[in-house]
C-alpha cells in the first residue's frame, strides 16, 4: 500500500481541519477538505528526529544551531538555486505573522498595500488589522489566472501604494508566475517604489513541467526592494511547529524587518520548528518526490470526476499547491446559498471563495491532500448533492 493511502483518524487531536467542524457549522458527519493541510503522515526523518528529542525529556530554552541555516541554505540552493547567506536569514513563527511585521515595518498607518483578488485571506485580514488600506488588484479566470499589469500601475499611482504582497505559487489559483512575469512587477515596483513581500510558502508543491522562481532570481535588482517568506511547514505537512523563513538581503529592509521583530518579542522559534525544519529539509526529499507524485494523480483524478461527473462546475489543474478552484456559477446560487447546499447536502466543508476576495463569489477552494479513498468519498458525496 502506498504510505499516502492510509487513512489516519485525526478527529479528537485538537485538529482545527477535523475538529472545528461541528462548533462551526453546527452539523455531524462532516468531511472536511478545506484547511491547508495534508492527511499524511510527515516524513520518517522527521518523526524520528522529534522522538530522539522526546526520548531525552528536557524541553528547556533552545539555541538556534547553525546546522538550521545551513539545512535552509542547501535546500534553497538545491532545490530553488537560490543562494541565500546565513546573515540574510530571519525566522519568525509564521508566513502570516512575517507578512504582518513586514506591513509595520514598511508601511505607516493609513498607507495603501496591494494584493491581488482572489487571493489568500489573511492577506487582507492582516493590512486591515494594522490599519492600512487594502487595494486589490483582478486576477483574469478565463482560462488561468493572469494578471492586470496595466490596472496595477493604475492602482498603483492612484492609490500611492506603498507594499505589494505577491502570493507565488498563487494560493487558490494554483498558478506558478513565470520568471517573465515577475519581472514585469518588479519592474513596475521599482518604478513607483513600492516594496515586495513575495509569499513563497508553497514553493516545493509545484508539478512539472512547471518551473518555480524565486522573486529575487527574477531580477538581481529585485533584492533591494523585496523580502522573500517560506517555510518546511507547507511541503512537509508541518504546520503545527510554527517556524518559518524570511529571506532579506538588503540591509536597510532587514534591519527595519528585525526592529519591529524585536519590539513583538517575535524572534523566538518554537523547539520543535527547530528539530522539524532541519529534519525536513536534510531527509524529506523522497517523501516529497513521492508525495508529488500521489498528490499529481489526486489533481488528475478530480479533474476527470468534475468533467464526467459534473461537467457544470467549472475547474482547472493547478499547476502548483494542492488546492483546487472550482467555480459553481452555472448553478445560480448565492454564496451563502452555495456554501449551505454544500454542507447541509453533501455534508463536505470547501472554503467559500468569496472570502478570497469580490474575484472569489460563486466559487469554492477544495483540498485534495488526502488519502485517494477520501477524496472519492467527498467527490462522490458533491456529485450526490450537484447531479
Amino acid at each position: 500500500m502506498n504510505q499516502f493511502d492510509q487513512i489516519i483518524d485525526r478527529r479528537q487531536t485538537h485538529s482545527v481541519k477535523w475538529d472545528t467542524l461541528e462548533a462551526t457549522y453546527h452539523s455531524k458527519g462532516l468531511l472536511p477538505m478545506w484547511v491547508a493541510d495534508m492527511d499524511f503522515q510527515a516524513p520518517e526523518a522527521v518523526q524520528t528526529a522529534f522522538q530522539n528529542f522526546l526520548n531525552q525529556g528536557v524541553f528547556g530554552y533552545t539555541i538556534t544551531p547553525d546546522s538550521l541555516y545551513d539545512a535552509i541554505i542547501s535546500w534553497q540552493k538545491q532545490r530553488h538555486h537560490f543562494d541565500v547567506k546565513k546573515e540574510e536569514i530571519l525566522l519568525n513563527s509564521g508566513v502570516v505573522p512575517s507578512i504582518a511585521l513586514s506591513v509595520q515595518a514598511y508601511t505607516n498607518p493609513g498607507d495603501a498595500v496591494l494584493i491581488h483578488d482572489p487571493v489568500y485571506p489573511p492577506f487582507a485580514q492582516v493590512v486591515k488589522e494594522n490599519h492600512r488600506k487594502v487595494v486589490r488588484s483582478q486576477l483574469y479566470t478565463d482560462d488561468k489566472f493572469v494578471m492586470n499589469f496595466a490596472e496595477m500601475e493604475r492602482l498603483i499611482q492612484e492609490e500611492n501604494v506603498k507594499l505589494f504582497i505577491l502570493c507565488n505559487p498563487h494560493n487558490p489559483g494554483g498558478r506558478v508566475w513565470s520568471k517573465e512575469e515577475l519581472q514585469h512587477i518588479g519592474n513596475l515596483c521599482k518604478k513607483y517604489h513600492v516594496t515586495i513581500v513575495s509569499d513563497e510558502i508553497h514553493q516545493d508543491i509545484v508539478y512539472q513541467p512547471e518551473t518555480f522562481t524565486t522573486f529575487q532570481n527574477a531580477d538581481p535588482s529585485f533584492k533591494d526592494f523585496s523580502i522573500v517568506l517560506t517555510a518546511a511547514t507547507k511541503t512537509f505537512n508541518l504546520a503545527g511547529i510554527k517556524n518559518s523563513m524570511v529571506f532579506i538581503k538588503n540591509s536597510e529592509l532587514k534591519q527595519a524587518f528585525e526592529k519591529v521583530q524585536k519590539q513583538n518579542h517575535q524572534n523566538d522559534i518554537n523547539t520543535f520548528g527547530i528539530i522539524g525544519t532541519q529534519a525536513a529539509y536534510k531527509g524529506g526529499k523522497e517523501w516529497l518526490d513521492e508525495l508529488l507524485e500521489y498528490l499529481k494523480e489526486n489533481i488528475n483524478y478530480a479533474y476527470n470526476f468534475f468533467q464526467k461527473e459534473l461537467p457544470n462546475i467549472k475547474v482547472r489543474k493547478p499547476e502548483a499547491t494542492y488546492l483546487m478552484w472550482l467555480d459553481f456559477s452555472a448553478y445560480h446560487l448565492s454564496d451563502k446559498q452555495l456554501e449551505d447546499k454544500l454542507i447541509q447536502e453533501a455534508k463536505v466543508v470547501l472554503n467559500p471563495g468569496i472570502s478570497y476576495g469580490e474575484k472569489g463569489t460563486q466559487h469554492m477552494r477544495i483540498n485534495i491532500a488526502c488519502p485517494r479513498d477520501t477524496l472519492k468519498e467527498g467527490l462522490q458525496r458533491i456529485a450526490k448533492a450537484f447531479q
